[in-house]
């Protein structure tokens, strides 16, 4: 019986999704999307990195949510949900499946860190959070850009900022 490591919020959702999709019998660990449970020793001899998902397939473990979604496809439903290697629509099919992953999920992962995992004195993105304060010192944050402008704002009150500003010409 397959067996998916579970956090709720998470990348894992992906993979719970896909077996009640598939209609596959499968027992769910749940845990805490949390280092109590992630960075345990029992996890991580399952992932040496404490993340998940990671499912349990017999003698079989494979972690990455894509690898398993690939994997779960070809083995349990015979590839029944992608189009043939042949079929025009396989090169789509490949582009969008890891466009999410490519494109879409980096944002999203500096967005979860920056506002959940991190404690809030390390919440200065120093790349982006200098590229929106240039912005904005230029002209090109406007008004309407509210949340930007609150962010510039909180950034350059940190007290690294301020004494970065000090090296700066008169």
């Amino acid at each position: 019986m397959l067996k998916l490591h579970f956090a709720p919020n998470s990348r894992a959702e992906r993979i719970l999704w896909l077996l009640e999709e598939l209609e596959l019998p499968y027992e769910l660990n749940e845990m805490a999307f949390h280092p109590s449970d992630l960075k345990s020793d029992e996890h991580r001899a399952r992932h040496p990195l404490g993340r998940i998902p990671v499912l349990d397939d017999g003698d079989i473990q494979i972690w990455e949510s894509g690898a398993i979604t690939e994997y779960i496809i070809e083995k349990y439903k015979n590839g029944g949900l992608k189009p043939d290697v042949q079929s025009e629509l396989f090169p789509q099919y490949l582009q969008w499946f890891h466009y999410c992953e490519g494109m879409i999920m980096p944002p999203m992962n500096t967005i979860v860190v920056h506002t959940v995992l991190l404690p809030p004195d390390r919440r200065a993105d120093i790349m982006l959070g200098h590229s929106c304060y240039m912005s904005n010192r230029m002209g090109c944050v406007t008004d309407e850009m509210k949340n930007i402008k609150a962010y510039v704002e909180r950034l350059s009150s940190r007290p690294a900022f301020l004494k970065m500003t000090e090296h700066r010409p008169s």
